[in-house]
C-alpha cells in the first residue's frame, strides 16, 4: 500500500529549483535533515515541516526554528504511544541537523562527533554524547538478521583517535578521483564500524561527514542523503560485513558509487536490493539462467544455419559478440558444438545432440 504524502510535506526539489541561493540552502539542510530519520524509520509531523517552510521562507532562523520545536514538546506534555515518542525523536533530531548544517563552524576530531550526537540527541537518549560501555549488535535486514561486528566497548576511544590520526594525516593532493572516492569510503566506514554510540550512529555519522567533506573543499550536495538515507546505512553494513562460511565478503563498492554521485555528480542507480546478501547470488543465477537460455538459442541457430556468424548470432540475439563468442567457447568445451575450417568459408556443426536435446 502507497504511503499517504502528509499534506503539509514541503517538495523539496521544487524549492531547490525554483527559489535563490539562501532559500536552497536552507532547503538542502531541511532536506537532508529530514531524509535522514528515515534510517531509524522515523516520521516528522506536520508542525516540523511547517516550522522548516517558515525557516526556509526566512520568517524565522534555525535557531529559532529549533526552539520552537523544542518548546512545543515541553507544553505538548501528553506521550500517549511509542508513536508519539518516535515523532517527537524524529522533529527534535531534524530540527538540530538543519541549524548544525547550516553553521559554517567544524573541528575535525573526535570530540566533533561526540559533541554532534550530544547535540542531536539531548533530552532524547540518556546517553546522549556518551561513548558507550558495553558490546552491541543489530538484526541488519540487509544480512538476513546477521549483526556487523562493531567495536568492542573497551578500545572505542583508541578506535576513533587511530582513525582520525590516519584520516588527519592523508593527503588528497596529486590522486585521482578513484583513489579519492575508495579512501573516503573507507574512511567514512570504519568510522560507522566503530559506532561509538548506544543509538544515533547512521545519523551522527552523516552529519559529521557532509560537515566534513565541506570542510576540505569538497562540494557536498547533502540532497543525496536525504534521498537516499537508508541506502546509506545498508552500504556501510556491506561494507563491514564478512562471512566466510557463506562465501561474504565485505563490499565497499555500495559506499562508493553513493560517495561517486554526492561528489563526482554521477548517476549510479542507488537500490537497497542491491546491497542485501543474497542480491548477488540472485543475479549470478539470473546470469546463468540468460547463459544457458542464449546457449540453446545459438545451438538452435546453428542447427538452421551451419553458416551463421557470431555477429548475426548477436544481433539476433541481442547481445554483444563478445557475449556469443564466450557461450560458443563454453559450448566447445562442453563437446556440444565445434569448428570446421577456417572463420572464413568455415561452417559450424552441432556434435552431442543427446547433451542438446536431453
Amino acid at each position: 500500500m502507497a504511503k499517504q504524502k502528509n499534506p503539509y510535506e514541503i517538495d523539496f526539489e521544487e524549492y531547490i529549483r525554483h527559489t535563490d541561493a539562501s532559500k536552497k540552502e536552507k532547503t538542502l539542510a531541511w532536506s537532508t535533515a529530514i531524509g535522514l530519520q528515515q534510517v531509524d524509520g522515523l516520521t516528522p509531523s506536520s508542525y516540523l515541516y511547517e516550522t522548516a517552510k517558515r525557516n526556509i521562507e526566512g520568517d524565522i532562523s534555525f535557531d529559532e526554528a529549533k526552539r520552537l520545536v523544542d518548546s512545543y514538546y515541553k507544553k505538548k506534555t501528553a506521550r500517549n504511544t511509542e508513536e508519539d515518542e518516535r515523532t517527537e525523536e524524529a522533529d527534535k533530531v531534524a530540527s538540530r541537523i538543519a541549524q548544525i548544517l547550516s553553521q559554517p563552524s567544524f573541528t575535525f576530531a573526535p570530540s566533533q562527533l561526540i559533541a554532534i550526537h550530544k547535540e542531536l540527541f539531548k533530552g532524547l537518549f540518556k546517553f546522549a554524547g556518551k561513548i558507550r560501555d558495553y558490546d552491541i549488535t543489530k538484526r541488519e535486514w540487509v544480512l538476513n538478521g546477521d549483526t556487523v561486528m562493531y567495536g568492542a566497548a573497551y578500545e572505542l576511544k583508541d578506535a576513533l583517535n587511530y582513525d582520525f590520526e590516519r584520516e588527519r594525516g592523508f593527503n588528497y593532493t596529486g590522486i585521482s578521483d578513484d583513489e579519492k572516492i575508495k579512501h573516503i569510503s573507507f574512511f567514512v566506514s570504519r568510522l560507522w564500524q566503530i559506532h561509538p554510540f548506544g543509538e544515533g550512529n547512521t545519523r551522527t555519522t552523516a552529519v559529521f561527514v557532509i560537515k566534513y567533506l565541506r570542510s576540505i573543499g569538497f562540494k557536498a550536495d547533502n540532497d543525496i542523503f536525504a534521498q537516499n538515507s537508508w541506502y546509506f546505512r545498508n552500504a556501510l553494513v556491506r561494507a563491514n560485513y564478512t562471512n566466510v562460511e557463506k562465501g561474504i565478503q565485505e563490499n565497499p563498492i555500495y559506499l562508493e558509487r553513493f560517495f561517486r554521485n554526492l561528489l563526482l555528480n554521477e548517476h549510479n542507480e542507488l537500490k537497497n536490493r542491491f546491497t542485501h546478501v543474497d542480491y548477488d547470488e540472485y543475479m549470478k543465477k539470473s546470469s546463468q539462467k540468460s547463459s544457458q537460455k542464449s546457449s540453446q538459442k545459438i545451438i538452435e541457430m546453428i542447427k538452421q544455419n551451419s553458416e551463421i556468424t557470431t555477429q548475426e548470432m548477436a544481433d539476433n540475439l541481442g547481445i554483444t559478440r563478445r557475449a556469443v563468442a564466450k557461450s560458443i567457447a563454453k559450448l566447445q568445451e562442453q563437446g556440444i558444438v565445434c569448428r570446421v575450417g577456417a572463420d572464413k568459408g568455415g561452417h559450424w556443426e552441432v556434435l552431442n545432440r543427446e547433451d542438446v536435446d536431453g
